[in-house]
């Protein structure tokens, strides 16, 4: 395998014995669709600076807690409480308890990465990184400008070439960087990715883990370091980046604890699907994309 990206933050807080303040705090979360019950009593804390990979076999509730987390559904049951970086010391906030207004204060410490990308089709790479920045932060051209530019810069495609492409000329890879800088000129403290590495060639999605690790060890604008949550089958992408690993069974967590503990466990439950991740991996990749190419500009 390739060689470790341990993220930074990570290290420094093991190092030094801390316990850094609460991003996310789920208690006691339970959600069903109709019969079925998805997440039976989740309790789950995320600290400031950690990357959490969520894991689990389909239909085990991974996408449903991130849904939850980033308020796009409602629990039947429990809370789910996010630090609040509007307010003196980032308090830990409900999100059942905030109207329209308050959701949009959170989510200006937030981005997701999402699957699918959600890239607007036929409209430039520009465009497309500057809408948030416009619509959400209501930032002045000239700032959006030259946020835009630092941003593609750090993705690693050149603001010359690539920010009058449209998003239906780029390559898988292309679009993933795309995305992913996005998301950075929000300046996110926190920061969602939903199968990142999805439909990727391996040297691409290689590409990609190392970007997600030098996005996740930059602090933001405040000085705070970035938390990161990813849910993944990708068996490489937890090698590389040796996040907290959580995994869900049967709409409970079943593991909590490190790459190491998680490669090596012998659960009768862990290790079946530890073997099946490639698979799973591969059966949601499709077809893979070429190795990374540019368009023609």
């Amino acid at each position: 395998m390739s060689e470790q990206l341990l993220p930074q933050a990570q290290t420094q807080n093991r190092e030094a014995g801390q316990s850094p303040a609460l991003e996310i705090r789920i208690e006691n979360l339970y959600k069903s669709f109709g019969r079925r019950s998805v997440l039976d009593g989740i309790n789950l804390e995320v600290h400031r600076g950690e990357m959490i990979a969520i894991v689990g076999g389909s239909g085990n509730g991974k996408s449903t807690l991130l849904r939850l987390i980033i308020g796009l559904d409602r629990p039947d049951r429990g809370g789910v409480l996010v630090a609040n970086h509007e307010s003196v010391g980032s308090p830990l906030v409900d999100l059942s308890t905030l109207n329209a207004t308050g959701m949009e204060s959170l989510e200006r410490h937030w981005a997701v990465v999402f699957q699918s990308n959600a890239l607007l089709s036929g409209r430039t790479v520009g465009y497309n990184i500057a809408l948030p920045l416009r619509e959400v932060q209501d930032l002045d051209e000239s700032t959006v400008r030259r946020r835009v530019s630092e941003v593609v810069r750090e993705v690693a495609l050149d603001p010359d070439k690539d920010l009058d492409l449209s998003t239906d000329q780029l390559s898988g890879g292309m679009a993933k960087r795309v995305a992913i800088a996005r998301a950075l000129a929000l300046d996110p403290i926190l920061l969602f990715y939903d199968e990142p590495t999805t439909g990727l060639d391996p040297e691409v999605a290689g590409q990609i883990q190392h970007l997600m690790g030098s996005v996740h060890q930059s602090k933001s604008a405040s000085g705070l370091a970035r938390t990161t949550l990813v849910i993944t089958h990708d068996k490489d992408l937890l090698y590389r980046l040796q996040p907290r690993i959580i995994m869900l069974d049967a709409g409970r967590i079943f593991f909590d604890g490190t790459y190491e503990a998680f490669s090596q466990s012998n659960s009768p439950v862990i290790r079946p699907y530890f073997e099946l991740m490639p698979k799973l991996h591969q059966r949601l990749n499709g077809p893979v994309d070429p190795p990374e190419k540019q368009t023609p500009s």
